[in-house]
């Protein structure tokens, strides 16, 4: 999935090293830096690759997903506003289902910088009714990739960034840094206590809710960890859907479930608050470690 972003053909040339493209009924922004290959979709502002040259896609994306107006991209960072989970509908928010303006944009020697910015309007009114405005920026190196959701208005919330990252096999896999108190919300919401790092031998999903401020994903198949720095966060949410549930997602395989774990920087119980007076933030950091 990866190499056909960047094979798509340029629609509008913003840069030397910024597009605008097409994949099936999405427009992304697509860069091409000589440090960093980069793409985002307009629909939701929803990073779908980040990829320091030389090194193998950092970001999973489903080779089932329609890529269509209003249809959730399974992969990639979904922004989950303006709520997290299933409490009400659409899952995780409207943010993600809406187009964002591309607001801004910079670059350098060393990477990239995208802004990209969502409002209210009568329709997210109906759903929700807030005045909001949210800006998505991210810095786009060879070193690493910073994401931060900036949100202005006066409401309390939860939200995530939902990262799926590309692994070599979710039985081969641990993470660190995640804490030992969680949620299971694989068994009805009830605390537990863990020791030592995660792994996976099921359905996993989980609400860490003493998390350190870095998240390690220790990979022997694809021989890196990845390292997850959680920035204005309460919890960092892991998920994998295990392979009966994966069977029962249509826009998932049971063999790609095994390519990917989510770890999700979030604030879930403890509000994402913002005010007239100052927005609220929400930002994760991603690093490669050989």
């Amino acid at each position: 999935m990866n190499d056909s972003i960047y094979s798509l053909p340029i629609i509008d040339t913003i840069t030397a090293h910024i597009s605008q493209r097409q994949l099936d009924q999405l427009p992304l922004i697509v860069v091409e830096h000589p440090k960093v290959r980069a793409a985002v979709a307009l629909q939701g502002a929803h990073l779908l690759s980040w990829q320091p040259q030389g090194e193998a896609p950092v970001l999973w994306i489903s080779e089932n997903t329609p890529f269509e107006d209003g249809v959730a991209i399974r992969g990639g960072v979904p922004i989950c506003f303006p709520w997290f989970g299933p409490v009400s509908q659409p899952n995780h928010g409207f943010g993600r289902l809406l187009p964002w303006e591309f607001t801004a944009h910079s670059e350098d020697e060393h990477g990239v910088t995208l802004s990209f910015t969502l409002r209210d309007t009568e329709q997210t009114r109906q759903a929700w009714p807030h005045e909001f405005t949210v800006i998505a920026r991210f810095h786009l190196s060879q070193s690493e990739c910073h994401m931060e959701l900036e949100a202005h208005g006066n409401y309390s919330i939860t939200s995530a960034l939902h990262t799926y990252f590309q692994i070599g096999d979710i039985g081969k896999i641990s993470v660190s840094g995640l804490g030992d108190t969680f949620i299971d919300k694989v068994n009805g919401g009830n605390t537990d206590v863990q020791q030592g790092d995660l792994v996976f031998t099921d359905r996993t999903d989980r609400i860490y809710t003493h998390p350190s401020s870095i998240s390690r994903i220790q990979d022997p198949v694809l021989n890196r960890t990845i390292e997850v720095h959680h920035h204005h966060h309460s919890d960092v949410v892991a998920w994998n859907p295990g392979a009966d549930l994966a069977k029962t997602i249509s826009d998932m395989t049971e063999a790609g479930s095994r390519t990917f774990v989510c770890v999700e920087t979030a604030k879930v119980t403890q509000p994402f608050v913002a005010t007239t007076q100052a927005p609220a933030r929400l930002a994760t950091t991603i690093r490669i470690n050989k």
